[in-house]
């Protein structure tokens, strides 16, 4: 009945709230990426043992929570205990990591499989473009088949280099239009 309430309240509040799931392979820079969108600053990080939550306003006039899980391997069978009342997935890569996009896959794989986490929007945010070698956002697309894997739920893929603040606002704006359009088709 509580969630009843609290998913009207969202949809009549002047701002709605999303919660955001943030997860990604360790030292892909999802903490980069949540710190460089709440403060636009660059703080130094050491790896996420456990989880960070901020609330952030992105520009499409969406309130995000979002909650950055920790990306070590011992951490990740902790992800579906976060799926419960997800409005959105950030799922983020190191662009650079070439030799780990697979793994990225598999993990991105098991996620989308959970019932919790069907038709919900999945926003891939192809992080360290300015490294070299880095895999542009096109070939992202490729390499995690996600014309194949994402076919229940909408998608969007954006290049970001976090530290410059490059393509974060693109990346929360298309979140926060992806969530707004999930929700009109829920009610």
């Amino acid at each position: 009945m509580g969630l009843l309430f609290s998913k009207l309240y969202n949809l009549f509040s002047t701002l709605p709230q999303a919660r955001i799931l943030m997860v990604g392979l360790d030292a892909a820079g999802k903490t980069t990426i949540l710190y460089k969108i709440k403060l636009n600053e660059t703080v130094s990080t050491i790896p996420t043992i456990g989880f960070n939550v901020e609330t952030v306003c992105p520009m499409k006039g969406v309130q995000f929570t979002v909650w950055d899980v920790g990306g070590q391997e011992k951490i990740r069978r902790l992800w579906k205990h976060y799926y419960q009342n997800t409005d959105g997935l950030i799922f983020v890569v190191d662009s650079s990591d070439v030799c780990r996009m697979e793994e990225a896959k598999e993990e991105l794989m098991n996620i989308l499989e959970d019932d919790a986490m069907k038709h919900v929007p999945v926003q891939i945010i192809a992080n360290k473009q300015d490294l070299p070698g880095a895999l542009k956002p096109y070939e992202i697309v490729e390499r995690l088949s996600l014309n194949k894997l994402l076919t229940s739920n909408q998608w969007h893929v954006q290049g970001a280099c976090a530290p410059q603040g490059e393509g974060l606002y693109e990346a929360l704006d298309s979140m926060g239009s992806m969530v707004k359009q999930s929700r009109k088709r829920q009610f």
